[in-house]
């Protein structure tokens, strides 16, 4: 299992990065300006975007693993290898995602405490309604872990 930095042409995994964020213009919003990772396990399984939001905060704007690979701790792999490799140059690790039973305990069992919402982000910066295990999401939900 190799971890590997993306430089260029990230967009080549534009199919995973879709699975953690479903608009394509609002992926170009961080894409370039993030620091992109790939796991790569017999075939490329999982990726990550961070961005330096400043003050000491990384966030990792998306996390994906192919769904016929999810469940077998890809996910868990990609946050830790992130809070290592960050450690020491950040304080905080943080995310945010939509109240969801699939990924807001995903992110407990990482470390990640809720921090704050943003009301309505969902609802206001997509175009159209997006779902997760039948439960429109609407507010954004932050959580955070020291690093």
């Amino acid at each position: 299992m190799e971890i590997k930095k993306i430089s260029n042409d990230k967009k080549r995994y534009l199919s995973l990065l879709m699975l953690a964020d479903e608009q394509e213009d609002m992926v170009d919003r961080y894409l370039d300006r993030g620091a992109m990772y790939v796991l790569d396990d017999n075939g490329i399984k999982g990726e990550c975007v961070v961005t330096d939001e400043g003050n000491g905060v990384l966030e990792m704007k998306n996390l994906a693993v192919d769904p016929k690979w999810q469940g077998r701790g890809y996910g868990k792999i990609l946050v830790a290898y992130v809070a290592e490799q960050y450690a020491g140059r950040y304080s905080i690790l943080q995310v945010g995602t939509g109240d969801s039973p699939l990924t807001i305990p995903f992110y407990e069992k990482c470390g990640f405490e809720r921090s704050h919402t943003i009301p309505n982000f969902f609802t206001e910066h997509y175009d159209h309604p997006i779902y997760e295990c039948g439960k429109q999401l609407i507010d954004m939900v932050y959580l955070r872990r020291k690093l």
